[in-house]
């Protein structure tokens, strides 16, 4: 009996269909805990073993360590996970593929699935339909499962009988009789499957398979899961090329740690193997060498035992690792962007909900520290280091008594405008792509907020340049003094607003930021007394005195609006309760100027 193109193409679509049941039921899974999951990965501490905990757990519930793996690069890129934290949860990502290999064997092998695989596909279906979100995902999970049988029953009807095709047979046993020769040959063969199909579970069913049916020995199979190991790691190496360094390491560090294991693995192999034999005659299956049955017990015994031990081995060697990937990629610092483009908005971290709201936070807190910072200082006539350095806010003020003339407006368009859009249209996306918790999506209204009211603070700086700068240029000395009280004011807010971001004891700071925006909203309800006893007295002109009004006002609202945006950036979430912010959507279009 020949084994034809027709029965090749009915492999081919046993195959798909497996992989199309894995990927439905890891997806379902990853909707269902995706967010708890998430949480977890990115407040994970530098502790190894909590590490090689999370990447176990989170890969035994979504089965599949590249989707693990893809997790861990993409936060890797947004600096939520250090290399060596990217290190342990890989290494727990490792033992937890292992659990795919058991629920093959001991469902696929040791238990007919048939029979009810077919319902469940129907049950699952039928719970598709529902308008709750977590029946549907159990659902889909249903769906998934029932697909991976089928097409695990499928393979192996498919796959050719080594009695009736024995030229199959005679094709490989001319490459089983080597040695350590066939052991890296097959080895190849692992790696080279698992980079096409991208998938190791699928690999890992093949070769189960293959082992079952007679097509390879014990030793061939092992080695082929020996590659495996080192054939997923492409899908992450792909990913991290469009990342930065720190997606690029985490990549290399999943390829440098799967090499290692596998060229000590090597060393140790036939020995190694005999001990997996000897465990699987003492659980009652026999010897993988002379059993047949008993392959796929000891194919997923030695899966399990090499990457336990693996990670037991590697695990004291995190840091050294960690070093030496840094050395062949080491740190990049990325050249400066023009102050119009966003530096941290990208496709990528919209993966994601957690990376996307890191962007959205530092692309916020850089256009807070860098752009709105200087066209508040320059349109007040100020310098950013004389701001920041010790002199006392009197000697500030009178040292910069020179016109910077500084147009606002051209500043905003230069460098907010393109920016603010660009955070607000992200920040859509994020609403609408992604998957959001409450509390994530009430992140996100917070942040649009701190951004419109980065534009009002520029507004209203555009407001008070035109009459600070024009009696610095046309000295009164009445009207000079009050604009340099204006002026000192400024340069405090900003000092705690610096002190609120830096200090380690930030408890003092929040004080001061409560206290000035308290003062702020009592001066804008009780209007500045100081200006009607100047009136009273002749000091200023009715024009005069309308200015200052306007202009005491739009002082206040560039306080509160700086304390609010300071609090959303650098807070804690108890930390809104100062300003009562992130109650209230914010626009999205930018307020014109």
């Amino acid at each position: 009996m020949t084994y034809g193109f027709t029965d090749i193409l009915q492999l081919v679509g046993a195959l798909g269909l497996f992989l199309f049941g894995m990927k439905a039921m890891s997806d379902a899974l990853t909707k269902l805990a995706g967010d708890r999951m998430r949480s977890i990965l990115a407040g994970l501490t530098s502790n190894r073993f909590f590490g090689v905990l999370t990447g176990f757990l989170i890969t035994s519930v979504i089965q599949s360590s590249s989707a693990t793996t893809l997790m861990v690069v993409s936060f890797a890129n947004a600096s939520l996970l250090t290399l060596t934290e990217s290190l342990s949860v890989i290494m727990g990502a490792n033992i937890g593929t292992t659990i795919t290999a058991w629920l093959i064997t001991l469902l696929g092998f040791k238990v007919s699935m048939s029979s009810i695989a077919l319902p469940l596909v129907g049950l699952g279906v039928g719970l598709t339909f529902f308008k709750n979100k977590n029946w549907e995902y159990w659902g889909s999970f249903i769906v998934g499962f029932g697909l991976l049988f089928i097409g695990l029953e499928f393979l192996k009807e498919n796959m050719p009988d080594i009695e009736k095709t024995p030229e199959v047979l005679s094709f490989l046993q001319r490459y089983t009789q080597h040695g350590i020769g066939s052991v890296l040959l097959f080895l190849l063969v692992g790696t080279v499957l698992t980079v096409l199909i991208q998938s190791s579970s699928a690999t890992m069913a093949l070769t189960l398979l293959m082992a079952a049916k007679g097509w390879i020995p014990f030793e061939a199979a092992a080695a082929m899961v020996l590659g495996e190991n080192i054939g997923t790691t492409i899908t992450a190496n792909i990913a991290a090329m469009v990342g930065n360094f720190r997606a690029k390491q985490t990549a290399l560090a999943h390829l440098l740690f799967n090499v290692l294991g596998v060229l000590w693995m090597l060393a140790v192999f036939y020995p190694f193997l005999q001990g997996v034999a000897w465990v699987t005659e003492r659980l009652g299956s026999g010897s993988p060498y002379t059993d047949q049955a008993a392959v796929p017990v000891g194919i997923a015994l030695f899966h399990t035992f090499f990457n336990v031990a693996n990670t037991f081995v590697m695990i004291w060697f995190i840091n050294p690792m960690a070093k030496l990937v840094s050395l062949i990629v080491p740190e990049k610092v990325q050249p400066e962007r023009p102050m119009e483009e966003p530096k941290f908005l990208s496709n990528e971290a919209l993966n994601y909900p957690e990376t996307a709201l890191v962007a959205l936070e530092r692309e916020t807190r850089y256009l807070f520290e860098h752009a709105v910072f200087e066209i508040v200082a320059h349109a007040l006539s100020l310098h950013r280091k004389d701001i920041l350095s010790e002199r006392k806010p009197k000697k500030v003020v009178h040292k910069s008594r020179e016109d910077l003339q500084v147009d606002v407006r051209e500043l905003y368009l230069i460098k907010v405008k393109r920016i603010y859009s660009e955070i607000i249209a992200f920040a859509v996306h994020a609403q609408s792509d992604l998957e959001l918790s409450e509390s994530q999506h009430q992140r996100i209204s917070e942040l649009k907020n701190a951004n419109r009211k980065i534009v009002e603070i520029i507004r209203d700086s555009n407001e008070l340049s035109r009459n600070v700068n024009h009696y610095l240029r046309e000295p009164h000395q009445v009207m000079l003094n009050e604009y340099d009280g204006f002026r000192k004011k400024m340069v405090k807010v900003f000092r705690v607003i610096q002190g609120y971001r830096e200090d380690a004891d930030r408890n003092e700071y929040q004080r001061k930021l409560a206290k000035l925006s308290e003062q702020a909203l009592e001066s804008r309800r009780e209007g500045n007394l100081g200006i009607d006893k100047l009136i009273r007295k002749n000091k200023i002109t009715p024009e005069m005195a309308s200015s200052l009004v306007n202009d005491h006002d739009n002082l206040n609202s560039i306080i509160e609006n700086l304390v609010e945006v300071a609090v959303i950036l650098y807070g804690d979430q108890e930390d809104t309760a100062l300003t009562g912010t992130g109650m209230q959507e914010p626009y999205s279009s930018a307020l014109p100027l």
